[in-house]
């Protein structure tokens, strides 16, 4: 009778413990909807289809990506809002903490104020080494603080400081790898399954990326203000489209993290050592596409629909330099982005961070061209405005500074003055 019952004990354990070792813990994964309830996001009406609003298109292309992961059942699915409402940044950022999620996306749109912007681009978090304080993408970060709950998280964070820069890189680093891995399969989606035009994967400090402990993307889906995209983002075609390269992204993904940590089933396995957490570099690099004796204001069809350009001017050519980052991996890819783009000779530059110009100086080119006079605005703006006739036209500079740091938050001072399309100007002397 004892040996009867201890066999059926034996049993009983044996059949809790193979649960146990083959049990599979669900892949949580975080979907976010941008936007929402009063705020609409990027938005643009159209005679034949109405208004095409971003809210709109995220919740429908996100609907359709839990739909298809929900049918998986090696995935738990969670949604920062299934319906037309506002979860704060820090609702949502809280939810996936929360959910200990392993993975965190957020689904968006653009708008550029030229129409002939178009294409996808996808975001990882990073600090930015050449701000000093929080320099995010303009229409993502107006949402921070449309509530007093936001205002009271993120109102007393200095990304100048040097514990905020500490803190960042480590917590940036950490989930870094994973991230750009799964924004690169996205945007291969993008390009290679639905034949649409991807503009890269970028570092950048994003709020809604930078509260996570966990790998986080951002996926800009296209651009609202483009007539034809717009259309797209607005079909029930585009959006299935999207919403399955998104889907087949994040199953590729899966895969790649269960190769890596040896199978969901291995419990009993001797964990293999982590790979080293990528280092940053001592430089920060930017990517050279060309130089030119010709000026291109931004948006120009000469830089290709590339974004985050800055013009360096040295002995009468314009050097036009793509991106800014001190992680190698980062590099690489904006340097693949920029040759992508049709910039086939692009190469990557070393900057030494805030590193003085041993001769010379930079100063910020405000207007090349026919004479000012007294009331023009940039006069009437500034004081100490240098003029300089070569060649019958005139140039007006302004400021003398022996960083390139300091003469990129001139130039962002100025243009937040409404003085814009100013080009930085090293003057060797």
């Amino acid at each position: 009778m004892h040996k009867q019952n201890f066999k059926i004990i034996l049993s009983f354990l044996l059949i809790l413990v193979s649960n146990f070792i083959f049990s599979q813990k669900k892949f949580t994964i975080v979907l976010d909807a941008g936007h929402g309830g009063s705020d609409h996001g990027a938005n643009r009406n159209y005679a034949d289809i109405g208004r095409v609003a971003e809210k709109d298109v995220t919740l429908a292309v996100v609907l359709k990506i839990g739909n298809m992961l929900e049918k998986n059942k090696d995935f738990k699915v969670i949604y920062t809002r299934k319906f037309d409402e506002y979860p704060s940044l820090s609702d949502r950022t809280n939810l996936a903490n929360r959910s200990k999620a392993d993975l965190f996306v957020s689904v968006h749109c653009n708008s550029a104020q030229r129409s002939g912007a178009y294409g996808t681009e996808t975001y990882v978090q990073g600090p930015d080494q050449n701000d000093t304080n929080l320099e995010v993408a303009k229409r993502e970060n107006d949402v921070i603080f449309l509530d007093e709950k936001d205002k009271q998280t993120f109102g007393s964070y200095d990304a100048s400081s040097p514990e905020s820069l500490i803190a960042l890189k480590l917590q940036q680093s950490k989930y870094l790898e994973s991230s750009l891995l799964l924004g690169g399969l996205v945007e291969d989606n993008f390009v290679n399954k639905d034949k649409r035009f991807s503009r890269g994967v970028f570092q950048k400090n994003l709020h809604v990326l930078r509260m996570n402990a966990m790998p986080s993307v951002l996926i800009e889906t296209g651009f609202i203000n483009h007539p034809e995209e717009s259309h797209y983002l607005a079909s029930e075609k585009g959006q299935d489209e999207i919403a399955m390269s998104i889907y087949n992204a994040i199953i590729d993904y899966k895969k790649a993290v269960d190769r890596k940590s040896g199978g969901a089933f291995t419990t009993t396995k001797k964990p293999e050592p982590e790979k080293p957490v990528e280092v940053a570099l001592k430089n920060d690099f930017r990517i050279l596409l060309m130089s030119s004796p010709t000026k291109y204001n931004d948006n120009d069809p000469a830089l290709k629909g590339l974004n985050y350009i800055l013009p360096i001017k040295e002995n009468g050519q314009y050097k036009y330099y793509y991106g800014v980052t001190n992680m190698a991996s980062v590099k690489d890819i904006n340097l693949k982005t920029a040759k992508d783009a049709g910039f086939r000779n692009a190469f990557a530059v070393g900057f030494m961070p805030n590193q003085k110009l041993n001769s010379g100086y930079y100063t910020i080119e405000l207007y090349v061209g026919d004479k000012l006079n007294g009331n023009s605005f940039i006069l009437q703006t500034l004081k100490d405005v240098e003029r300089n006739k070569e060649n019958g036209t005139f140039y007006y500079t302004y400021g003398k500074l022996y960083t390139l740091e300091d003469a990129v938050k001139l130039q962002k001072d100025l243009e937040s003055k409404g003085i814009k399309n100013t080009i930085i100007q090293k003057v060797y002397k």
